[in-house]
């Protein structure tokens, strides 16, 4: 049987100090109607989501009816309803603080799927699909990685688009692709075959020559449904172009913002991983009391807290720079690879504080463990991402 989680705000004799972990008083820089809505979305996922999430983690299974909750709190639509930057962020946090795999599938769903549809699809395209994602009736992937091609994408993107008549024949293979096995369509990146433009089109799953295999017996975001794409000869009409997807610029400027998106990720594993090592020293007894009143465990604890509240306030910085349309990828870049560097050491602190408890999902620190190995690495390696920081700010290119 699973222990049950700690709650956000434990019942106790004695209030909780900060019960919210929120040291830094962020959520005071939201408007009085979104730390409203806030509030209320961070109650629910801890109170109706967090708890349900550990099973379906550990047999690699997607929740289905956890969807229609996520819809009702809004997170659907973070790209489309006029939220503020920060509000959006911090909901990426709280979701991930609740579940990693869950915020993996409500940041890419909003990020890279309604965003890219929203921004760059057609009248039409827009009408037939935003209605049904925005309340997550309908889901959609994105598909750019390729088996041979992670890093190096965009130059070695090889997946084909040949124009044949009124419509267009797609062949190639993509993996990591996130929901790719759930989806109702694919956004797929291919090269034109007649002017090596990169181009994106819709391609419903049901399509023939269209096989999503999902990829199993991964050490983390295991909720999340990745994929192996096979597109063998896949037809589809003119109209499932993508207009204004029609050069690798505008995958940039798409994988800048996700990037950033992980970061929020990053903080919110890293708060979790102090609610529940914080909740376990309050709770186990060891040499006549609770570990929390251990030197070296108070120390753990500050630790951890301190990495999460400088990695919050690194995403509130580049929340204030997206707002004003400012952000470029060396800052989704940094933001990424030090707020991960940083939730990697958090959760391997949280790890050891629970002891042999700490390597059981039954605790849930461990399924924090492996997910933080997958912030680590997907939206650009760490080592990418230094990389790509580096060339910012020496103007010399050390990929190759």
């Amino acid at each position: 049987m699973l222990h049950a989680p700690a709650p956000l705000r434990p019942a106790s004799a004695s209030p909780l100090p900060f019960p919210d972990a929120d040291l830094m008083h962020m959520a005071d820089l939201l408007s009085p109607a979104e730390r409203e809505r806030f509030a209320e979305l961070r109650e629910v996922l801890q109170r109706e989501v967090r708890p349900l999430t550990a099973p379906f983690w550990n047999r690699e299974e997607f929740p289905f009816e956890l969807l229609p909750k996520l819809a009702s709190l809004g997170l659907g639509r973070l790209q489309t309803d006029g939220s503020s930057r920060l509000f959006q962020g911090l909901a990426y946090m709280e979701t991930a603080r609740a579940d990693v795999s869950l915020s993996a599938l409500v940041g890419i769903h909003n990020e890279l799927v309604v965003g890219m549809v929203h921004e760059l699809g057609s009248e039409e395209q827009k009408r037939r699909w935003l209605p049904g994602l925005e309340s997550f009736t309908a889901l959609g992937a994105f598909a750019l990685t390729e088996p041979e091609h992670g890093s190096d994408i965009a130059g070695g993107l090889a997946t084909t688009a040949t124009r044949d008549g009124d419509g267009w024949v797609l062949h190639g293979a993509k993996r990591w692709i996130g929901a790719g096995t759930i989806a109702d369509f694919v956004l797929v990146w291919a090269r034109d075959t007649a002017d090596g433009a990169i181009k994106a089109f819709i391609v419903e799953t049901d399509r023939p020559g269209f096989t999503a295999t999902k990829i199993a017996n991964k050490i983390g975001l295991r909720i999340m449904q990745n994929a192996d794409l096979v597109l063998d000869g896949v037809r589809v009409p003119e109209a499932n172009l993508l207009p204004g997807a029609t050069a690798f610029d505008r995958a940039n400027e798409l994988l800048r913002d996700s990037r950033a998106w992980v970061g929020w990720q990053a903080a919110g594993i890293q708060l979790a991983a102090f609610d529940i090592a914080r909740a376990y020293a309050l709770e186990r007894v060891q040499f006549g009391r609770p570990l929390a009143g251990f030197q070296l465990i108070q120390q753990q604890l500050s630790e951890i807290l301190g990495n999460a509240q400088a990695s919050l306030s690194l995403m509130v910085e580049l929340a204030r720079i997206q707002e004003a349309g400012r952000l470029e990828m060396a800052q989704s870049a940094m933001a990424k690879a030090t707020t991960t560097r940083l939730a990697r050491a958090s959760v391997a602190m949280g790890r050891s504080l629970l002891g042999g408890n700490g390597i059981t999902t039954d605790y849930e620190m461990a399924k924090l463990f492996g997910d933080a190995e997958v912030l680590y690495t997907y939206e650009g390696t760490y080592e990418i991402n230094s990389l790509i920081v580096g060339r910012a700010v020496t103007g010399a290119s050390a990929f190759v």
